[in-house]
């Protein structure tokens, strides 16, 4: 086992310095259960892509990276066994190699897999659910240092409270994963969009591919940029100028989600078709994205609230101008994972990309929160928010199922850190 001298250092953001002296970095899973069975309090550390706190810990911070980079597929199952520390963009191309894929992917294929399963990070479309609804197995190491698997069909009890969990009931060391047979994708994207648009022909609009995005900035009620992933073979792909879409114009030239910044970034554009996971994902896979200059917020909405959330959001263009980038919005299926943010429900995600100042952010933060009040909006659990912890756990029906399930499997709290403890128990 290797350990990182000195500070264990910053998240991808840099706005976030962890506690940590060092990072302990196991090289086999009995390393690692020993690791954890030694120490009474140990936070897995995934691709560093939160901007809160969720990893932090003043005992051992531990990273999967260097434990074996298991990656097995079923091709007759359509499954496969990843190890959690692997990310998205190596996962997927070991899938596609067999001829399989993931349903879905998130804007960002450099993610780990089980840090982006534990906190609900998800794509868009309609009919799809976020990553965390792929996983059919868990498997993680407990308090004592022992081997436990939930399995969806087996575990049935058990199972819902364990895929989105926060890292909060053990290490998570390998996800089993349903796919699907691989397919291509061709991307369009359009500008101009007004709001009033959107609100008119709202259902219209996020149905009319696989996926959907939305970006603005909110300097005008409406969207600059609306991206559209449509399935090939899809009868709803007309010819190179793509789908019908009546209520945007063609984009004229490659574009990039924030205005100015670079396009060759982004996946490939004007309907050229490519293997879903080089389209699904916003940015390509073979561009390692510098350390963030930014802070990122997301607050999901039931669906039926989507309209007055916008709107209200839009209202506050102005108080957002100086510290926003970008705003995405996107749809997620609901699911039945007790801490996933669409449990229960469909939903509309709001994604806002700020710039990285704290200070300047977090009041603007709390004017959004404040906006959307009576929405139940859920804020996503790796970004930054304010929202008061018993607000937030009122906002999530089976929460005291998840606290039951922590208990046992965690009595004396060794993954809970200082922000968990908040989130999950105080006031």
């Amino acid at each position: 086992m290797t350990e990182a001298a000195g500070r264990a250092g910053t998240n991808w953001a840099g706005n976030i310095v962890f506690s940590a002296g060092r990072v302990h970095r196991p090289t086999t899973l009995d390393e690692l259960r020993a690791l954890v069975a030694g120490h009474s309090r140990v936070r897995a550390l995934g691709s560093g892509h939160s901007f809160n706190r969720l990893a932090d810990t003043d005992g051992a911070l531990v990273s999967l990276a260097e434990l074996p980079r298991t990656m097995d597929v079923d091709t007759a199952a359509r499954t496969v066994r990843v190890a959690a520390g692997v990310r998205y963009a190596e996962l997927a191309r070991t899938v596609h190699d067999q001829g399989l894929a993931l349903r879905t992917m998130a804007s960002l294929p450099h993610i780990s897999v089980a840090g982006s399963v534990a906190t609900g990070t998800h794509g868009s479309g309609d009919t799809t659910g976020s990553l965390a609804t792929a996983v059919r197995a868990v498997e993680l190491i407990t308090a004592d240092g022992g081997r436990l698997t939930l399995d969806r069909e087996r575990d049935a009890e058990r199972f819902p409270g364990a895929v989105v969990s926060l890292g909060a009931l053990g290490v998570v060391t390998a996800l089993t994963l349903d796919l699907v047979p691989a397919f291509d994708v061709r991307q369009f994207v359009f500008t101009g969009l007004p709001l009033a648009v959107l609100e008119e022909h709202f259902d219209a609009i996020t149905s009319a591919a696989y996926s959907v995005s939305l970006f603005t900035d909110w300097s005008t009620p409406g969207f600059g940029q609306v991206w559209l992933k449509c399935l090939a073979d899809a009868d709803a792909v007309g010819g190179d100028d793509g789908p019908d879409f009546p209520w945007a114009a063609p984009a004229t030239e490659a574009l990039h989600p924030v205005p100015g910044m670079p396009a060759a970034h982004c996946t490939g554009q004007f309907g050229v078709p490519g293997p879903w996971h080089a389209r699904l994902p916003h940015f390509r896979a073979e561009f390692t994205p510098s350390n963030g200059e930014e802070l990122q917020s997301e607050y999901l909405v039931p669906r039926r609230h989507a309209v007055a959330a916008l709107r209200a959001v839009a209202a506050l263009g102005p108080v957002m101008a100086p510290v926003l980038q970008v705003c995405e919005v996107r749809t997620v299926a609901g699911d039945g994972l007790w801490l996933s943010p669409a449990e229960g429900r469909e939903t509309v995600a709001l994604h806002f990309t700020w710039v990285r100042d704290t200070a300047s952010v977090l009041p603007v933060i709390a004017r959004l929160e404040a906006a959307l009040e009576g929405f139940d909006a859920r804020p996503h659990w790796g970004k930054v928010f304010t929202t008061a912890p018993a607000v937030l756990r009122a906002r999530y029906p089976r929460m005291a199922d998840f606290l039951a399930l922590r208990a046992s499997l965690d009595p004396a709290g060794t993954f809970t850190n200082a922000f968990l403890h908040r989130l999950l128990y105080e006031d």
